[in-house]
């Protein structure tokens, strides 16, 4: 693990700010939270939940595990969901090997995605993923990012399909669901080769959104 990786940093375009996950964003958070359902996804609905969510997040930033985020819609000046980044992996190259980079990940996850739902499937999600990718491939120079979500989250997964994200498969029984039951996850995935293409295509998919 290499804490200098999960620093605090702020990732901005020109419609999404994702910003520094504090517990000044708990209140914020919490008012989206009762927007929806959100069957498939873990979002906190207390303030206390909320509390420990964030708490654990923090936690994970802190130990060099993850890299939590608010998304925030810079039209409104309103945060409209959270994301971070998680679950580095640090491959065991040998020392001579061409691809040993130490403390440098060679994947990595996005993840704990939500958003309200003024913010889903719009220019906001999209440019989210473009600049997390983004800082995925080209600044922290991973060799694969991995996106998983709910078997069942149909609307999930519809989102990191038009990404342009692999299907991997199933993983069968693989984690507690959020609806209490036991979860089978979509893994998906994208490598860093096919980075430059999906990078032109989500450019473009702005574009269309949002014309100059």
């Amino acid at each position: 693990m290499n804490p200098d990786l999960t620093q605090a940093i702020t990732l901005e375009g020109k419609l999404v700010r994702l910003e520094p996950l504090t517990m000044a964003h708990l209140p914020a958070l919490l008012e989206i939270a009762q927007l929806e359902d959100y069957p498939y996804t873990a979002v906190p609905k207390s303030q206390l939940e909320m509390q420990r969510y964030i708490q654990a997040a923090l936690d994970e930033q802190a130990q060099g595990q993850a890299l939590p985020f608010a998304t925030v819609d810079k039209r409104a000046s309103r945060v409209v969901g959270s994301t971070r980044f998680m679950a580095f992996e640090y491959w065991p190259w040998p020392k001579n090997s061409p691809h040993h980079r130490p403390l440098r990940p060679d994947a990595v996850e996005i993840g704990h995605t939500w958003l309200a739902p003024p913010a889903q499937r719009t220019g906001l999600n999209t440019e989210a993923k473009l600049l997390m990718l983004t800082h995925a491939f080209e600044k922290l120079g991973v060799r694969r990012v991995t996106l998983k979500t709910d078997a069942r989250n149909l609307r999930s997964r519809r989102a990191i399909e038009r990404l342009g994200a692999h299907l991997d498969g199933i993983l069968r029984a693989h984690r507690p669901a959020a609806d209490g039951g036991i979860r089978d996850s979509a893994m998906y995935s994208i490598l860093a080769e096919e980075w430059p293409a999906i990078k032109t295509r989500l450019l473009g998919l702005l574009a269309q959104k949002n014309p100059a």
